[in-house]
């Protein structure tokens, strides 16, 4: 890593042997010399730098690690930052502490990692908010793929479209069946206008040619207690969301936004049965600032897949409807970019303006 003030040091000294050479026309091989001289005291600077890098990756961490994470306590995202900041802690040889920064749609978080010291000591733990986040926001403080250094997801999960147990729509083909007899009749919920639920709402309806009403609430349990009470039709939320009221059976799934024959639920099929365009999976991971030395980034990512492959661990997340996946940080990038672009996408066709 250059070293900026030992860099402009050494090109003064050159221009400083210049000066001197001029003003007693000194001769040509000294000239040489004196030129030759500073470019060692570069070259020096450089590889001392370097050489202060590479240690620093070799002893790192020397100590605890932050998790940032946008959200309040007790959520789900919550619940699997503290699940794996343990044993990742464990791993590394140092505590990871969690510090909840909960504030716009996590954006708070997400805005304090960028621009956090790349030295890995600074981590967040993103969801895929993040992305729709990206996509429907004019600006944002921070560059949502550029300023990162990402590093693995930790978790996947589909969406999923429920419905009340008793009510009428009695599988997602009859969904569109009677949403398309009934234009704008049929209303979903989402947690919000521009959150992933509401894009991929939007999404169905665009690939199966039909409309329905969106309706959005700011979380909690109301979306629930609007759909038990007859008054949404359908409610879209995350699988990690409505796995325990699948449990109960205080709702009825009719489908998964998981890729082709990837349902978590038996019995319950993907969107993409029947609309092979729509593939969308919320996940968490999570990522650095940018710059942060590569060898820091494969250490993380290291110990990251190591504590995923634990079983009790690989237990935990499937228990609350996700699928443990690790990744490498081109592959966590990539699925970032592709999810912004999918989004945009959807906006595009639906016309929906960014905020």
């Amino acid at each position: 890593m250059r070293h900026p003030s030992r860099l402009s040091g050494g090109l003064r000294a050159t221009r400083f042997y210049a000066a001197r050479v001029g003003a007693s026309q000194l001769s040509a091989s000294r000239l040489g010399a004196a030129l030759v001289g500073a470019a060692c005291l570069i070259v020096s600077t450089l590889v001392s730098a370097q050489s202060g890098a590479a240690s620093n990756a070799q002893s790192y961490p020397n100590r605890p690690i932050r998790l940032l994470l946008g959200f309040a306590p007790g959520g789900g995202s919550d619940i699997v930052a503290r699940l794996v900041a343990r044993p990742l802690g464990e791993r590394l040889g140092q505590n990871v502490i969690v510090e909840n920064k909960p504030g716009a749609g996590g954006n708070i978080a997400a805005d304090q990692a960028a621009k956090a010291t790349p030295d890995g000591y600074t981590l967040v733990l993103l969801p895929s908010g993040h992305a729709s986040n990206a996509a429907m926001k004019k600006s944002l403080p921070f560059k949502p793929v550029d300023d990162y250094a990402w590093i693995s997801t930790v978790t996947t999960y589909p969406l999923a479209l429920v419905v009340a147990p008793d009510s009428p729509i009695q599988s997602f083909g009859d969904f569109i069946t009677k949403a398309r007899a009934a234009p704008n009749t049929l209303t979903y919920s989402s947690v919000g206008v521009g959150t992933a639920m509401h894009l991929v709402g939007e999404w169905i309806l665009s690939e199966a040619n039909i409309t329905a009403v969106h309706v959005p609430f700011k979380g909690g349990t109301a979306p629930l207690g609007e759909l038990l009470a007859g008054r949404v039709n359908v409610m879209i939320d995350t699988m990690t969301s409505t796995a325990t009221l699948l449990k109960e059976q205080r709702v009825r799934a009719l489908a998964v936004t998981a890729p082709k024959g990837g349902s978590p639920i038996a019995g319950v099929p993907t969107v993409a049965d029947t609309l092979p365009n729509v593939v969308f999976e919320s996940w968490l991971g999570i990522a650095a600032p940018a710059g942060t030395p590569p060898e820091i980034v494969a250490k993380l990512n290291d110990a990251l897949r190591a504590v995923l492959a634990q079983p009790d661990i690989r237990q935990r997340l499937t228990d609350w409807g996700g699928s443990p996946q690790a990744s490498t940080p081109a592959e966590f990038r990539g699925r970032v970019e592709r999810d912004i672009a999918s989004l945009q996408g959807v906006m595009r066709e639906r016309k929906i303006e960014q905020e």
